[in-house]
């Protein structure tokens, strides 16, 4: 529960932040090098604007695309669960949790409120706030179909493989490693492979999804989309979510001619970005509404991966990157 609003009154009128901006230019795989940390002063607020505070800050994929569109000195972009500490705007009020769309601060007077997000935390305080740039924030095909999820592990795809299930369908995911295979099958997942070890995706397809597949979660991108394609039945659907074998070349990576088995096979492609919900507010709620119940109900299980301290930003997103966990990393501020 949140604490009385006379415990959240804080001297707002020298407030600092700590941010992190690029340090050098990112070239293939990031280091921490690329980074460093300033700290900044805040300007006072003016009408409209709100003050917010960070508690969670989010760690994914997609951010190591965007990077090649910062420069020096630009601060790193990402989404927060945050705490209003100052509000001249009515519609938001001190102590309020909100989604802050504020990049890698501390803290961030918000003067565009598109970046802000009503958060439900206050109505579900046995919900942990954390979970709220999590599972709860990928909101996501027909019964009895088949759907396939690639780098299922990670925190959208091990999501998205229960939704799956719990809508009727089968669940196919692929992850890199055996420990990440066997929590795929804790979440009930029907079937799950080690993309790493089992030779051919070509044949691991055919065994995992001898009915071909209907929905295809793409995350990956690179040489495992070909194989997944052949296997795609008529008028199937892809959601193109990520492309992270790619995030870290130095050089575009060519796309293979996919025109015949779209066209023979009437295959459709969408891009999947959650972040479009945001601007339908009806869509959005009954979403929230839907996964809040299912965590509550168990049905959706989630991992987390939480460092500790701000400071930890840049190594959370490099281990991220490689790898080195399941589920979802953030930063507790």
């Amino acid at each position: 529960a949140l604490p009385p609003s006379d415990q959240l009154h804080v001297d707002t009128s020298t407030m600092k932040s700590r941010q992190v901006v690029i340090a050098s230019k990112i070239e293939g795989f990031p280091t921490e090098a690329n980074f460093r940390i300033d700290e900044v002063e805040l300007p006072p607020l003016n009408d409209g604007e709100v003050l917010v505070e960070n508690l969670y800050l989010s760690v994914d994929p997609y951010m190591r695309a965007y990077t090649q569109h910062l420069v020096v000195g630009n601060t790193m972009i990402g989404q927060g669960v945050a705490k209003v500490l100052e509000s001249k705007n009515d519609g938001y009020k001190v102590g309020e949790i909100v989604l802050a769309n504020c990049g890698w601060r501390t803290r961030a007077v918000v003067k565009d409120l598109t970046s802000l997000l009503k958060c439900p935390a206050s109505q579900f305080p046995d919900v942990p706030q954390s979970l709220y740039i999590g599972a709860l924030g990928m909101p996501g095909a027909k019964e009895g179909e088949t759907v396939y999820v690639n780098s299922a592990a990670g925190a959208v795809g091990s999501v998205v493989g229960q939704i799956a299930k719990i809508k009727g369908l089968k669940v196919v995911g692929s992850a890199g490693s055996d420990e990440k295979v066997a929590w795929l099958k804790e979440l009930g997942f029907d079937e799950a492979f080690n993309y790493k070890t089992v030779g051919s995706m070509d044949e691991a397809l055919k065994k995992y999804c001898p009915n071909g597949i209907d929905v295809f979660f793409e995350n990956v991108g690179g040489d495992v989309f070909m194989p997944t394609l052949t296997h795609m039945n008529q008028k199937g659907r892809i959601g193109v979510c990520g492309a992270i074998a790619g995030y870290n070349d130095e050089s575009p990576v060519l796309t293979p001619l996919i025109h015949r088995q779209l066209i023979f096979k009437s295959i459709r492609i969408e891009g999947f970005l959650v972040t479009a919900l945001m601007y339908d507010p009806v869509k959005l709620r009954s979403a929230m509404a839907d996964m809040i119940g299912w965590y509550k109900q168990g049905k959706l299980k989630t991992k987390e991966n939480i460092l500790e301290g701000f400071d930890k930003m840049p190594e959370a997103f490099i281990k991220m990157l490689k790898g080195g966990g399941y589920g979802k990393f953030l930063v507790k501020v």
